[in-house]
């Protein structure tokens, strides 16, 4: 347990949790660490406390499956982690720097909680997060189905409220494969493709004020970009011939820049994770550096 703190308006979560994500290289443990401390350190400087949830470190060991998903029993007790990190701060809003997609699970569920279900998310994303065990072994696919819950079942029972259909809605999904349209249909998920995001920012404001949202909380996978144009991303790594057939985001930077500046002059944003940030210059700069004998 942690030990209580005074409540803070707002809290910095880092999670370099890397268990939950996937990678076509052999470097998904380091890969997602230095994404997460990146942002961390990019971000604005901040009097809010900034904290690390310990995430157990990559070792090369091959990965184990729990039920049918990769890493579960070490991604639940990471969750479990960050929640008493965030429970000790009892926060008003939480930005957590990630890491893959998992990490919003533990902010969200705490979020939906603190203000009773009044919460619009809006999870801007390529991918909709809704998997099962039954379609794919990799947890970052299947924290928003937990949150609803869905997803894993035992991951989903971890949030103690479950988000309602009616408080989501995707951003920037293109594409689906036929079982997340299924769940999509199924919940009756609210979905805007890409292209209306950079015809009009406005759309997301519009559905939570039509919905009566007086706060939000904003998942942002930075796959959501254009690989044309971002690099830092699952499908860019240099050292890889073939890279996973998914769904690529369609959208720049200053697109994102501009939609999440028009959220927040309409409402609260009383939460907010990056994840998925995958700076592969800089991980292979820092390969190099270590391989300097005279840098020792």
């Amino acid at each position: 347990m942690h030990a209580t703190h005074p409540k803070t308006k707002t809290l910095r979560l880092v999670m370099p949790q890397w268990q939950g994500g996937e990678d076509e290289s052999e470097f998904p443990g380091q890969i997602y660490p230095m994404g997460a401390r990146l942002l961390a350190w990019l971000a604005p400087k901040s009097d809010a406390p900034l904290v690390e949830v310990p995430v157990a470190p990559w070792t090369g060991a091959a990965p184990r499956k729990d039920g049918g998903v990769f890493w579960r029993e070490e991604l639940v007790r990471q969750m479990r982690a960050a929640r008493s990190i965030i429970d000790a701060y009892a926060p008003e809003r939480i930005i957590a720097f990630g890491g893959d997609c998992l990490v919003s699970q533990a902010p969200f569920a705490y979020l939906n909680e603190r203000y009773e279900g009044k919460l619009g998310v809006v999870w801007i994303d390529a991918h909709p997060d809704v998997t099962t065990p039954k379609e794919f072994d990799h947890a970052h696919a299947m924290v928003l189905g937990n949150l609803l819950g869905g997803g894993e079942p035992s991951m989903a029972r971890e949030a103690a409220r479950h988000l309602k259909p009616e408080q989501v809605l995707l951003a920037g999904i293109d594409g689906m494969l036929p079982h997340e349209r299924k769940t999509i249909d199924r919940f009756g998920l609210a979905v805007i493709p890409s292209r209306e995001l950079i015809k009009d920012a406005g759309v997301i404001t519009r559905w939570l004020q039509g919905n009566g949202f007086e706060r939000a909380a904003i998942h942002l996978d930075l796959d959501v970009l254009d690989p044309g144009f971002f690099r830092s991303l699952l499908f860019c790594n240099p050292d890889v011939e073939q890279h996973i057939k998914a769904e690529h985001g369609k959208t720049r930077i200053q697109d994102i820049a501009r939609l999440l500046r028009d959220i927040a002059a309409h409402i609260d944003v009383v939460g907010i994770s990056f994840a998925e940030y995958m700076p592969w210059d800089a991980l292979n700069l820092k390969k190099m550096l270590a391989e300097l004998p005279f840098m020792h």
